[in-house]
């Protein structure tokens, strides 16, 4: 079977996981939102393209190989934002700022980030898709947008290095040679951090990854992405197999 294998790697990345109150947590590793959001951006698809979205989302398959969900940093956040006019459309920070008679609103959060991660990511399509494999490889080298993980504060800190591999099964596709950031015996390493396992997600059937049902845990989350402009999401199952490493 064919994936599409990337890696993500940056200096500090934001997974948004459902957030309550001022609290914006991060998960320890990129959801599917996340996913299709960083493919959709490299594709030149904007976010009011809804039909074009969602041919993107029903096209898609995805899974994660965590190397390392990196440090947790935790930043107390403060912005001014004007208060809700549908009648005016702001293009940019200053636009916001400066709008006549608008008072300005303090908003207080608390954002997760994480420092220093390292994921692996493997992209296969469903039979109904619109998009190829290679079409979505390019999009990864010659981005239409600009990409980043999670948040617009948190850039691509090393390439994506996209390849198209084939592959017995969806764990073989995870751990292929592709990167070698990643599987250099020559580089030092200990700046990503590694643990002593790899931790890997998908979604799908169960025996994508051919081992024991026994040794995967599963749960619901709420990351399908639904209308983007509403910021709907629906649920979604996803899977987790955790190995331990030998180095």
């Amino acid at each position: 079977m064919q994936y599409l294998v990337f890696r993500l790697y940056g200096a500090m990345a934001s997974w948004g996981e459902a957030a309550v109150g001022g609290d914006r947590p991060s998960a320890t590793h990129p959801g599917r939102s996340a996913v299709l959001g960083l493919l959709a951006a490299a594709l030149g698809i904007k976010r009011t393209e809804q039909t074009k979205l969602n041919a993107l989302y029903q096209s898609v398959q995805f899974a994660v190989k965590e190397y390392s969900a990196g440090v947790l940093v935790r930043d107390y956040h403060t912005a001014q934002v004007p208060s809700t006019d549908k009648k005016r459309v702001h293009r940019h920070r200053k636009s916001e700022l400066a709008a006549p008679g608008y008072k300005l609103n303090t908003v207080l959060s608390s954002r997760d980030y994480r420092s220093d991660g390292v994921w692996v990511v493997a992209i296969w399509l469903n039979d109904s898709s619109t998009v190829t494999l290679s079409e979505l490889a390019e999009a990864l080298l010659k981005p239409r947008f600009t990409l980043y993980l999670g948040r617009k504060s948190c850039p691509l800190a090393a390439p994506l290095s996209p390849k198209v591999v084939e592959a017995e099964t969806l764990q073989q596709a995870l751990d292929g040679d592709f990167s070698p950031l990643l599987n250099s015996a020559e580089q030092d390493t200990s700046w990503l951090r590694y643990p002593k396992q790899s931790i890997y997600y998908w979604q799908g059937a169960v025996d994508l990854m051919q081992v024991p049902a026994a040794v995967i845990q599963s749960r619901q989350l709420w990351d399908e992405p639904g209308d983007r402009l509403k910021w709907q999401f629906s649920a979604r199952i996803e899977h987790q197999l955790t190995v331990n490493r030998e180095r």
